[in-house]
C-alpha cells in the first residue's frame, strides 16, 4: 500500500512550525530576542493583509521628500544642516554604505539565534502568504503591488538623495557625516 504524503501546503506549515519551535527554543536563553521574535510571528503571521492592501507600510515623510526633489539645496548651506539632513536619511534608509559595519558585542549564540528567527519568521511568512490562490492578481487588484513598487521607489530616491548630499558635503569640504566617513576635510 502507498503512503500518501500531505499535501505541499501542508508540508510548508510543518516546516513553519518546526522552525518556530527551534527558535523558540534557540531563544529561550535571549531576553531580549524572545520579544523580539514573538512580535515577528505577528508580523510574519498576518502578511497577508498586506497583500489585500487593508496593512500598508509606512513610507518617512524624509523619503517622500527625496522622492519629490531629490536634488533640492534649500536650506541646506552650512555643513550642519547637511549633516543633519543625511543623518534623517540614515534614520529613514540605515546606515550608507560607507559606513564601517557596527560591532554589537554579541555572542555567536545569541547571533546564531538571531538566524533562526528570521528564518523560522521568513517561512512562517511564506506559509501564510502561499495560502492565497491568484496572490499576484489580488496583489495587483487591490494596489498593493502599486503601493510596494511607491516604497521602493521612495527608498530608490533617498539614497539618491543621501549620495547627492555627501557629495555636496565634499565638495564644500565638510566633515561626515555631511561627507562619506573615508573624506578628511582639507584644513
Amino acid at each position: 500500500m502507498a503512503s500518501r504524503r500531505p499535501p505541499a501546503v501542508v508540508q510548508d506549515a510543518m516546516r513553519a512550525l518546526s522552525l518556530v519551535t527551534t527558535a523558540s527554543l534557540l531563544l529561550s536563553g535571549c531576553g531580549g530576542a524572545v520579544s523580539d521574535f514573538g512580535a515577528g510571528v505577528g508580523a510574519a503571521a498576518t502578511a497577508p493583509l498586506e497583500d489585500f492592501n487593508l496593512r500598508r507600510e509606512y513610507i518617512p515623510t524624509v523619503l517622500l521628500q527625496a522622492e519629490a526633489n531629490p536634488y533640492d539645496l534649500r536650506n541646506l548651506n552650512q555643513c550642519s544642516t547637511i549633516g543633519a539632513e543625511v543623518a534623517r536619511l540614515d534614520e529613514a534608509l540605515g546606515p550608507d554604505t560607507d559606513e564601517p559595519p557596527r560591532q554589537d558585542g554579541s555572542y555567536r549564540s545569541e547571533q546564531a539565534a538571531d538566524a533562526a528567527a528570521k528564518a523560522a519568521l521568513d517561512a512562517i511568512r511564506g506559509t501564510t502568504t502561499d495560502f492565497i490562490p491568484g496572490r499576484s492578481w489580488i496583489r495587483r487588484l487591490s494596489g498593493a503591488d502599486q503601493h510596494s513598487r511607491h516604497v521602493q521607489s521612495a527608498i530608490q530616491a533617498g539614497r539618491m538623495r543621501r549620495a547627492f548630499l555627501k557629495g555636496i558635503g565634499m565638495q564644500r569640504n565638510c566633515a561626515p557625516p555631511a561627507a562619506p566617513s573615508w573624506f578628511r576635510p582639507k584644513r
